[in-house]
């Protein structure tokens, strides 16, 4: 990895905000899933959620994993579930939910812990998640189309709440709010894409990356990474 690379990615550790996430329910075209994840790693999302029940999942995640490896994708087997997790973390749930109490999704306070809850491409929000979320959230509409495409919804409120957390300085810290686990594993997987995939098929631990952007590791982690076996 070369210098340049290593301090790119510190830089992208430090400003990531895992207090701010979307949570998608059954959304499931892939391209907006892929849209989707791509904003949120633009405006420093850690992890986005999602429910896909049954036999969509595998399929979905693997779509949603391709479009970028910086993001996490959580997956949930279904709403309640997700809603708990995410509440236990102290979040608020925002529903994009056209009723007679949502407000303009610019009044709220992003600067606090929060998810977009975006729902399915048809049917929207389902009625148990309206239930569990703490606020309808509205995108101003003055046209004869009363809802956007959920890509571009989530965009426009990410991009909202990115603002308001620069305004207050979130994306100024020196240092990651990631565990240190966490912020090595993807120092490994950015820096060394190749040798990460190498050691994801062999099952092995990844390595300590040191204050230069260096793998440090044993000779058993090194025999086992230049065995046939397994490559």
């Amino acid at each position: 990895m070369t210098p340049q690379r290593y301090a790119r990615i510190c830089h992208m550790l430090a400003i990531r905000q895992p207090d701010l996430t979307v949570c998608l329910e059954q959304v499931h075209k892939p391209h907006n899933v892929s849209a989707v994840i791509r904003t949120a790693d633009a405006v420093g999302v850690h992890q986005v959620h999602a429910v896909w029940p049954g036999s969509r999942m595998k399929t979905q995640v693997a779509s949603a994993a391709g479009s970028n490896s910086w993001v996490q994708v959580k997956t949930h087997p279904n709403i309640g579930s997700a809603i708990h997790h995410l509440k236990a973390q102290g979040m608020q749930i925002l529903a994009t939910n056209l009723s007679d109490k949502a407000v303009d999704f610019r009044q709220i306070d992003y600067t606090r812990p929060t998810c977009i809850l975006m729902g399915q491409e048809k049917t929207g929000i389902s009625k148990e998640a309206l239930a569990l979320a703490d606020q309808d959230i509205i995108i101003p509409m003055i046209g004869m189309v009363q809802s956007l495409n959920v890509s571009v919804a989530s965009a426009l409120i990410l991009y909202e709440a990115q603002r308001q957390r620069e305004i207050a300085g979130m994306y100024q810290r020196t240092s990651s709010q990631l565990a240190p686990d966490e912020q090595q594993r993807l120092l490994f997987e950015g820096g060394y894409p190749v040798l990460a995939r190498v050691a994801q098929n062999k099952g092995l631990p990844p390595p300590h990356i040191d204050g230069e952007g260096q793998i440090i590791a044993d000779d058993d982690w090194w025999a086992a990474m230049q065995a046939t076996k397994g490559q």
